[in-house]
């Protein structure tokens, strides 16, 4: 695993670590007719997920180190926003697969799947920070609103899950 040089890169390639979780889990649960395939999905999820880390950290070090006036440095910290509004939206989807895997896998298994889309949820709200603090000057941006919003939909359906055991 990559070394995370920020909280961008960091809740990426934790989000792909909770994607390769699941794609354990489903690949393991030999009596989930749909393992495989869902397991499939969880590794294309690692794959959507874990180069944002680098794309994240990229955009965040052109930011800072953008030259010129309030637009291009503006313009810079907007594009900065971009990639941890991708990492919201993947730790969603991650979020919502590992609430699939902990219905449907190895029970012993379970608590693992849980976990999973706890961090990815967990991941979802850090990356939707970093949205925020990207656009300071514009705070009723609609990327802000919308990572906030699938934020707190990663919590509620990492949340649903957990309360959902046995």
């Amino acid at each position: 695993m990559q070394t995370a040089s920020g909280g961008g890169p960091l809740a990426a390639l934790t989000t792909g670590s909770a994607a390769e979780l699941l794609a354990g889990i489903a690949r393991a649960s030999l009596d989930w007719p749909d393992g495989r395939a869902v397991a499939a999905q969880a590794e294309s999820l690692r794959d959507r997920v874990t180069p944002l880390a680098e794309l994240s950290l990229k955009a965040y070090e052109q930011a800072v180190g953008a030259e010129g006036g309030d637009f291009a440095v503006g313009r810079a910290y907007a594009e900065a926003a971009e990639p941890p509004l991708r990492i919201v939206e993947a730790a969603l989807d991650v979020t919502e697969l590992a609430a699939l895997v902990a219905e449907y896998c190895d029970p012993a298994r379970r608590a693992d799947a849980v976990a999973a889309g706890l961090i990815a949820a967990g991941c979802a709200n850090a990356a939707a920070e970093l949205v925020a603090v990207n656009l300071t000057v514009s705070a009723n941006d609609e990327r802000v609103q919308r990572a906030n919003v699938l934020a707190d939909d990663a919590a509620r359906t990492a949340e649903a899950a957990r309360a959902a055991r046995e």
